[in-house]
């Protein structure tokens, strides 16, 4: 029995484009909140503020999140053309999310003990002094959700092109299973105008855990303000560290969040994705056809990788007409297929 191997050749495997955009905006707001996270370390020490402290402990390990979230973009740009990269250097990025999910959920840990620590020791506050570094410091939360908002807008994405010549090379083997497999690899561009059925929403997590870590420190800032507030006009000194464990529960919300999608694009826990389901429809379409194995997984922030083997009693149907089948899933950048006839 003979086999017919198809082959591509040597191709780019970059089915992702780190985002200059988002990289620089990064790196923007690691130095803005490097500034702020001195300023309410020390004026929240200083003034006496759980919840204050509790905003400059965010801003410790955001500081180092969003600088390694930028770090990940430039190694990952660095690195887009390296073969010993098999898919790209997408989860490079997904990486440093994740990194950056646990930093999170460290500091919610940190803003518990603390804040436990201050209702069982109560201490004075100032409180004017506090309100008016914590309206700062969320004005410069805001200030940073813009810039990274605007990085977003910008973000860019790119896969590899479509290789239409091939090298076909023939073997001839003895099988007792199979009487022919093919291999087909096909690249197309990233459509930002997907089918209504995909994904439609960009997936850099990267940039995401950067827009988290912002986020949480504004919504820290304004549990910041509603505590010193209460306790200056009602006394309730107690609401200041009871902010601060409210933050701590939020803050590990996101995280925990975070740090499951994170997860499941490192372990390319991809199958519940939504193209998933289209191209098993596809495949259905397909006469005297039958699909005995599929997997997808991402390899780009949009972009997918598929492998599928066919069962078939129709000679026609080859793996390039099943390229030709899937062409209009933009999502699919890159596709191994193998066929088997009966």
């Amino acid at each position: 029995m003979q086999n017919n191997l198809i082959n591509t050749g040597v191709h780019d495997h970059s089915f992702h484009v780190s985002s200059l955009a988002a990289e620089k905006g990064t790196f923007w707001v690691m130095w803005i909140t490097a500034v702020m996270m001195v300023i309410e370390i020390f004026t929240g020490w200083w003034y006496n503020s759980m919840a204050l402290l509790a905003d400059g402990w965010h801003m410790s390990s955001h500081t180092l999140a969003i600088g390694l979230s930028a770090f990940a973009y430039s190694q990952a740009r660095r690195y887009a053309k390296d073969p010993r990269f098999a898919f790209g250097t997408w989860k490079i990025e997904v990486l440093a999310g994740f990194a950056s999910a646990l930093f999170l959920m460290g500091v919610a840990a940190m803003m518990v003990y603390g804040s436990l620590e201050r209702l069982l020791l109560p201490e004075p506050i100032h409180y004017k002094e506090a309100i008016f570094i914590a309206l700062i410091g969320l004005a410069v939360n805001l200030v940073c959700a813009l810039i990274l908002g605007n990085a977003h807008d910008h973000h860019g994405h790119g896969h590899g092109h479509a290789h239409d010549q091939h090298d076909n090379h023939h073997h001839t083997h003895n099988e007792q299973d199979h009487k022919a497999a093919a291999h087909s690899h096909s690249h197309s561009h990233r459509d930002h105008n997907l089918a209504h059925k995909l994904e439609k929403k960009h997936h850099d997590l990267n940039l995401r855990s950067a827009y988290i870590h912002v986020l949480a420190d504004a919504a820290t800032s304004v549990l910041a303000v509603v505590a010193l507030l209460g306790g200056m006009n009602f006394g309730w000194s107690w609401l200041d560290p009871l902010m601060g464990i409210v933050g701590a529960i939020l803050v590990g919300i996101w995280s925990k969040n975070l740090i499951i999608e994170t997860a499941k694009a490192l372990l390319d826990r991809e199958m519940d994705a939504p193209v998933v389901d289209l191209v098993r429809e596809k495949m259905v379409a397909l006469p005297l056809t039958v699909m005995t194995d599929l997997h997808i997984w991402r390899v780009g922030s949009s972009a997918y990788s598929c492998t599928m083997a066919l069962a078939t009693q129709d000679s026609s149907i080859t793996p390039n007409k099943v390229k030709e089948h899937l062409k209009e899933l933009k999502e699919i950048a890159h596709i191994t297929i193998e066929v088997h006839y009966h």
